[in-house]
């Protein structure tokens, strides 16, 4: 069968179930305030190319075999890396034999979905999670619990209350899915109290938890409070994390920390014949060498890039904006007024050349995020930041009202 243009036309035989279409990509907008992207003058260009030289010249060889002699797992000296990190930064004791690189954490994510999960199942997850979290799970046909997030991370209370409901109704989740440190999109830390009481829910009611760790480098303060994982007397917490944000997104290294007979069942289910090798390799040679003194100054552009996107708010929009001073990471969740639909303003943005995050794709409870947003500051500059929010404002204005003119005047005589 063809189109009307002449060429086969495959729609008929697509499987069922698939996303919507991509839409072709024109080029990045003006005002890019999406997306997990880092800051372009952080990228610790200089060392990366010393530290592909040097393991290229020291180990290029074993580019000749799938596991560059380290087997299926990823690149040992990595691996290795991660032990010692996981240790002193998350408390998490494990072996290299408890980890597997991944390309990206979200494959992290698949191979654990594809792990526990079938169509029917339940999870619980925080209420405004991360959008590729929600995304699989939908697509999997799996049922959302969105669980309520305030300063100290995951509400326990509600994850008991839910935990009581399902099992009432004979109901056990497959596991609980949280970003407890630095969480997205709220950026709120989880208290280690309520890890303790997570812990003890997760054990009480035989569910696993799901932890994903990958924004936890980029604590301005750099301390955070021990991993699920590393709390857990149990072994029931599955780890992911990310190379991602604390070097350079289009890496696309990240990795899985899980006992043994956890990892030997997911490992099956990575078909990928190994993450790219290259990148594993310059990781491990640029990680033992200089993580610990990038990423403190990552953390400070960082910090200089969100003040200028907190001022720029307070100047444009006044008190319409509402927001916290988040602890870390490359977001800042706000909230406009109820009169302000963020999926239209979204589009309206968009046309202009100004990406932002509507906080509807964001969340499991569409009413409660119709007027949020996500604005991620680590990609554009300061100058772009003060240029794209005021655009962002005046479109605002246009489209909603908000912030009024008035808003202005007095903010501008003060």
């Amino acid at each position: 069968m063809t189109s009307a243009s002449g060429s086969f036309d495959f729609t008929p035989l697509l499987a069922a179930g698939l996303p919507a279409a991509a839409v072709k990509w024109t080029g990045a907008p003006r005002y890019n305030f999406v997306g997990g992207n880092n800051d372009t003058a952080q990228i610790p260009v200089a060392h990366l190319l010393e530290a592909t030289t040097a393991v290229l010249s020291r180990e290029g060889a074993t580019l000749a075999t799938y596991g560059l002699n380290s087997g299926p797992q990823g690149y040992r000296p990595l691996r290795d890396f991660l032990v010692g990190k996981l240790k002193r930064d998350a408390g998490i004791t494990c072996t290299a034999d408890e980890v597997l690189i991944t390309s990206g954490s979200l494959q992290g994510l698949d191979l654990v979905n594809g792990l526990l999960l079938s169509p029917g199942d339940t999870v619980l997850i925080e209420q405004d999670c991360y959008q590729g979290s929600i995304n699989r799970l939908v697509r999997r046909g799996v049922t959302i619990v969105g669980i309520s997030v305030d300063a100290d991370g995951m509400r326990t209370d509600a994850v008991a209350s839910a935990l009581a409901d399902l099992k009432s109704n004979g109901i056990r989740p497959k596991y609980i899915y949280t970003v407890p440190t630095v969480q997205n999109p709220t950026a709120t830390i989880m208290t280690e109290q309520r890890r303790r009481e997570l812990l003890k829910l997760a054990d009480d009611y035989g569910v696993p938890i799901f932890e994903d760790d990958c924004y936890a480098d980029l604590i301005w303060s750099g301390e955070r409070p021990p991993a699920l994982y590393a709390m857990s007397t149990t072994a029931n917490v599955i780890h992911i994390g990310s190379f991602s944000k604390s070097v350079a997104p289009a890496l696309r290294v990240g990795y899985i920390v899980a006992p043994w007979a956890v990892l030997s069942r997911i490992l099956p289910l990575k078909t990928d014949a190994g993450s790219g090798a290259l990148e594993q390799m310059v990781l491990a040679e640029f990680c033992a060498a200089h993580f610990h003194d990038h990423v403190p100054k990552l953390r400070r552009g960082l910090r200089v890039k969100l003040e200028a996107l907190m001022e720029a708010l307070a100047e444009q929009f006044g008190t319409a904006a509402e927001f916290d001073d988040p602890p870390g990471g490359i977001f800042l969740w706000v909230k406009l007024p109820d009169s302000v639909d963020t999926m239209k303003l979204y589009q309206a943005a968009a046309a202009a050349g100004i990406a932002i995050n509507p906080g509807v794709e964001w969340s499991v409870n569409a009413a409660h995020s119709r007027s949020r947003l996500r604005l991620c500051f680590a990609s554009p500059t300061v100058q772009e930041i003060r240029e794209g929010v005021a655009a962002l404002a005046e479109i605002c204005r246009r489209e909603f009202g908000v912030p009024s003119r008035s808003a202005n005047v007095e903010r501008a005589a003060k």
